[in-house]
């Protein structure tokens, strides 16, 4: 299995770290985060990573030369954002006509990825689709997941004042190779595509701590809680 990271945001929020540093590469207990998201992947079967870059490429381009997953990694520089889905729908030949992955790399995860995997393997037949999910305490900030006795998705809230509960979108997607297949001219994940498979989509919960490394606040508490040291 392949999986394309999403690695191009601009980290506005993290000023003044991301001055300097491109959020993807900013450390958590003094281990870039990208290199986290790649030990990750690879350990758990992953074969080939596909990573986007925007801000500051020069400086990712350069890490990942020299890291040890510089064999495993392909790059693609985008000199304007595609958008969430615009990067996976101009890569879909990438995943080689297999499911694949996509995630978002500026959040902190330690969910079991090969759990995760499994799960979509054995996913009930009418879903193309595999979404991860965490408890979160700021439900306003997130899109909200309601699922129904299967964990198959009926809906979802994004960023929503209302109460739909705490069950969050991670934005970490497994994607059957027919909806890989299926994408047109998408640029938005969350609002273009997850809407299509409203029934046809597994939610998995992960109880692992997973953080949106987004603000300084939640950038301090990866830091705290984060199991790698």
């Amino acid at each position: 299995m392949r999986a394309i990271l999403l690695a191009a945001g601009l980290g506005t929020r993290l000023r003044p770290l991301t001055d300097t540093t491109p959020k993807c590469l900013v450390p958590i207990n003094g281990k870039p985060l990208l290199d986290i998201w790649c030990e990750s992947l690879l350990s758990a079967g992953v074969t080939r990573l596909l990573i986007n870059l925007h801000y500051k490429s020069e400086l990712v381009q350069q890490h990942i030369s020299k890291s040890k997953f510089a064999k495993s990694v392909e790059t693609i520089f985008e000199p304007q954002l595609l958008g969430t889905a615009g990067t996976l729908v101009s890569n879909k030949k990438f995943f080689d006509d297999q499911d694949g992955i996509l995630l978002h790399a500026d959040n902190y995860c330690e969910a079991d990825i090969k759990q995760l995997i499994s799960a979509h393997t054995n996913r009930p037949s009418i879903c193309d689709l595999t979404m991860l999910a965490f408890r979160t305490q700021t439900p306003h900030t997130c899109g909200i997941l309601e699922v129904d006795e299967q964990n198959i998705l009926k809906q979802m809230y994004e960023k929503s004042h209302d109460d739909h509960g705490n069950l969050a979108n991670a934005a970490f997607y497994i994607l059957s190779k027919k909806l890989i297949a299926e994408l047109g001219n998408e640029t938005d994940f969350s609002n273009e595509v997850i809407p299509k498979y409203f029934g046809k989509a597994l939610v998995v919960e992960t109880s692992e701590t997973f953080i949106d490394i987004g603000t300084p606040e939640t950038y301090a508490l990866a830091q705290q809680v984060a199991k790698i040291r």
